[in-house]
């Protein structure tokens, strides 16, 4: 009886081996028991960082869903769908924001996170007790003395933040204005204009939940710097290009020119209300005249 012949080569050089497949699952847990990103890509850093031969980036993702480490979201939206934007060099825009985490006993607190729009450098963070200006204030000062000023600020529209939309201006805004930084914020109810700040936080609350949880203010912002420095020197990001780090980033391009402060307005000298008539003051030489500092009169010369 014939049979077809079959198709299959003799040999896959480029077939993967089972070793490397379990070398790349062994780095993805290593990446997620350490609370950092153990995507495809990470993995294929990490692995290149180790002096291992990682598999290509399409690969790596078709081992995880075999061994079933991989979250299926089928439904998650295409990256080409949304709308990137970046300004051109760091200083030109920084973003901020405030971000809800637990201490100890269940007590509450609040992270401010300053990022860098071009390079994503974790400029400055700040843990507070609350979401209040006085915190906002606090972590836009450590920003400033660690990186010079911005020429823009990116916040939401929160009281503590950016409340101009409310119709009031809030204490954030009238330092920062102060300085030359122009204050913006996003439309209302779009979270994606700042999408690089809100996928900053799940980054950090990764990292955060496989740390002891903190049991005060202090303790968390231990954490925090901590996380800041390894987020700035040592992950690579995939945001950038070439999947720099925020700080080869930040280093690669010159920083923004500091923007001019905007004079201060000189407000107008009024004098007091009086119900009294204007008695203007008299020359007591020439009594025609209200003062003698103003000049005379023309004459007229000649014959009528």
């Amino acid at each position: 009886m014939l049979e077809p012949r079959s198709r299959r080569p003799n040999s896959s050089p480029s077939r993967i081996g089972g070793q490397a497949k379990d070398q790349a699952v062994q780095v993805r847990a290593a990446l997620e028991a350490s609370g950092l990103d153990h995507g495809p890509i990470s993995v294929f850093d990490k692995m290149a960082a180790m002096g291992l031969e990682p598999p290509s980036i399409a690969s790596r993702a078709r081992i995880f869903r075999e061994r079933g480490v991989a979250r299926q979201e089928p439904k998650k939206k295409p990256r080409a769908a949304y709308r990137r934007f970046v300004y051109p060099a760091p200083n030109a825009c920084w973003q901020l924001d405030a971000t809800e985490y637990v201490l100890t006993q269940g007590r509450k607190c609040v992270i401010f996170q300053l990022e860098d729009d071009h390079s994503r450098l974790a400029v400055a963070s700040h843990v507070a007790a609350g979401e209040t200006s006085e915190a906002a204030l606090v972590v836009f000062g450590k920003g400033v003395a660690a990186r010079g000023v911005p020429q823009r600020l990116l916040t939401d529209n929160g009281m503590a933040l950016n409340p101009s939309r409310r119709g009031w201006q809030g204490q954030l805004v009238s330092y920062v204005t102060s300085l030359g930084v122009s204050a913006i914020t996003g439309k209302p109810y779009k979270p994606t204009t700042q999408g690089k700040n809100e996928r900053f936080h799940q980054t950090l609350f990764r990292w955060l939940d496989k740390q002891p949880i903190a049991d005060s203010l202090e303790a968390l912002q231990a954490l925090v710097d901590q996380f800041d420095h390894l987020y700035n020197t040592e992950r690579p990001h995939q945001g950038l290009p070439g999947r720099l780090t925020p700080q080869q980033a930040w280093d690669a391009t010159p920083t923004a020119d500091p923007p001019r402060p905007a004079p201060v307005p000189v407000e107008p000298v009024v004098p007091p209300a009086t119900d009294q008539p204007f008695q203007p003051h008299r020359d007591p030489d020439n009594p025609r005249r209200a003062d003698p500092d103003l000049p005379r009169p023309a004459t007229r010369t000649g014959r009528a």
